[in-house]
């Protein structure tokens, strides 16, 4: 199978990438698997027979937009897919949407723990609307995060709030609906029109249970990710194909979606 694309990866500038991994790797009490810069990302994507690669970055504070957004230009590429990040906290956060749009992007990630927010709090609703009549897709962290405190401001009940109020953002929730929080995701998403994607998930669930959600989702809102470099790339492509869901259904989580849902991208 060929041409697989990973919706969910990470990288930094080369310059930044040591003292950022190592920050991030104390702060989350985890080891990383690629020293998180792009070339690194580009090998194991080779090692793995990976196409191209989102990058989705996160702002962690308003004036990192326009380094982020510059940074994002450089490494565009045919297997390079930046998704660039602006901060909720930004005075002119939807004009920033529009910048992304401009410059060609395709999508923005957003991140509740290291963005401070939660995802249904009204101020994000005029940020929503904005972006989903760019019709940008909108990758954002759900779930909780192991490197903060057990919060509920990303959960399965916000995120259906969100879809509900905003049909036309196209909404990725990562890690399976919401990282760890399955029950949740069972009980209230799963089976709904609702993109996710499956990186830092197939690890922590059995197969059995992985393949269940999966297999009662429809199957055209499922994407292939990895959340690299804190994953290993070809060991969760492997997990995927562990778990037997056939080829019809493989082929569209490891790309056709993607590529469908990419190709959206701009269309408000």
């Amino acid at each position: 199978m060929t041409g697989i694309i990973d919706f969910h990866t990470h990288a930094f500038p080369d310059e930044l990438a040591e003292k950022a991994m190592a920050h991030l790797e104390l702060e989350g009490d985890v080891k990383a698997h690629l020293d998180g810069k792009v070339a690194s990302l580009l090998a194991s994507m080779d090692r793995s027979g990976i196409e191209q690669s989102v990058v989705c970055s996160i702002a962690t504070k308003p004036s990192q937009f326009e380094p982020i957004l510059a940074w994002s230009k450089r490494i565009n590429s045919d297997r390079i897919i930046p998704f660039p990040s602006l901060h909720p906290d930004d005075p002119v956060a939807r004009e920033r949407v529009d910048q992304i749009r401009q410059a060609g992007f395709r999508g923005i990630k957003l991140h509740p723990y290291y963005q401070d927010f939660a995802i249904d709090e009204p101020r994000m609703f005029p940020l929503y609307e904005r972006i989903a009549s760019c019709g940008l897709i909108l990758v954002m962290h759900t779930g909780f995060d192991f490197a903060f405190a057990r919060k509920r401001i990303a959960d399965p009940e916000k995120i259906l709030k969100v879809t509900e109020s905003f049909p036309g953002l196209k909404l990725v929730a990562t890690h399976l609906g919401a990282w760890d929080d399955w029950d949740e995701v069972e009980r209230l998403l799963i089976g709904r029109k609702i993109y996710t994607e499956l990186s830092f998930s197939l690890e922590f669930l059995t197969k059995d249970r992985a393949k269940s959600i999966i297999s009662r989702h429809p199957d055209d809102c499922i994407l292939f990710g990895t959340d690299s470099p804190w994953t290993d790339q070809a060991k969760t492509l492997e997990l995927v194909r562990m778990l037997g869901l056939g080829q019809e259904s493989e082929q569209r989580i490891v790309r056709d979606n993607a590529l469908r849902l990419l190709n959206s991208a701009g269309e408000g």
